[in-house]
C-alpha cells in the first residue's frame, strides 16, 4: 500500500521502493550494455553510451536509496502511544529533515498556532541543533516567534500532546482543515514547511 509522506511507516515504504527502482535502473543499464556488446563485437557502440547515460539516474536512484536505508522511522509501540494522545491533531511521522550538514531523523511531529512540537526517537542527537535549523526554515518562509521544541523523550512528548490537544480544543482549531485549504502556490503552512524540508 502506497504511503505518502508524513504516513507512518513511509520511510520503510520508500526503503523498498528504491531498492526496487534501483536494481531495475541498473537492470536495464547493465542489459543496454550487453545488448550493443553482443551485436557489436566491441563496447564502442551506441548501445554503450546509452548504458553509460542509464548510469546517471542509477546513481541517484542508489543515493536515494542509501538514505532511505540509513534513515530511522518511528517504531510500532512509539507509533501507538502517539496515537493514544494526539486527539484531533495532525500528526506526521517518519521525517527525515534535511540541512546542509546533517540529515534529522524525526520520528513524529505536530503544528498548532504558533507550537511546533517534534519527537526524536534517537537519543544521541542535539534536539536543540533541530530546533535551531527548524526555525531558520521557518523564519525563511515568513513565520517568526513560533515555539519549537524537540523532545528525545517519548513521555514528555506525549504530556505535550496533551496540552496542545487541549489548546487545540478550546479555541476549536481544525489542523487538518488549516492543511486542506492551503492553495498551492501561497505561502506553505508551518506544517507543509516539515514536510517540504523533509526527504
Amino acid at each position: 500500500m502506497k504511503k505518502y509522506k508524513g504516513d507512518f511507516g513511509y520511510i520503510e515504504y520508500r526503503k523498498k521502493v528504491t531498492i526496487i527502482r534501483t536494481a531495475v535502473c541498473q537492470a536495464i543499464t547493465l542489459a543496454i550494455f550487453v545488448i550493443g556488446l553482443v551485436i557489436n563485437g566491441t563496447q564502442k557502440n551506441v548501445f554503450s553510451i546509452i548504458a553509460a547515460l542509464g548510469c546517471l539516474p542509477t546513481g541517484w536512484s542508489a543515493v536515494n536509496m542509501i538514505m532511505f536505508i540509513r534513515a530511522k522511522g518511528c517504531s510500532e509501540s512509539d507509533h501507538s502511544q502517539i496515537e493514544a494522545h494526539k486527539g484531533n491533531l495532525l500528526v506526521y511521522y517518519d521525517l527525515v529533515i534535511t540541512s546542509y550538514d546533517k540529515n534529522y531523523n524525526v520520528a513524529a511531529s505536530t503544528v498548532l498556532d504558533k507550537n511546533i512540537c517534534c519527537y526524536c526517537s534517537d537519543k544521541s542527537v542535539d534536539c536543540e541543533d533541530i530546533e535551531k535549523h527548524i526555525k531558520k526554515m521557518m523564519a525563511q518562509s515568513g513565520y517568526s516567534s513560533y515555539s519549537i521544541k524537540v523532545f528525545n523523550k517519548l513521555d514528555t512528548f506525549l504530556g505535550r500532546l496533551d496540552q496542545l490537544e487541549k489548546l487545540r480544543a478550546e479555541k476549536n482549531i481544525d489542523p487538518q482543515a488549516i492543511e486542506d485549504a492551503w492553495v498551492p502556490g501561497t505561502t506553505q503552512t508551518p506544517a507543509g514547511i516539515l514536510l517540504s524540508i523533509s526527504l
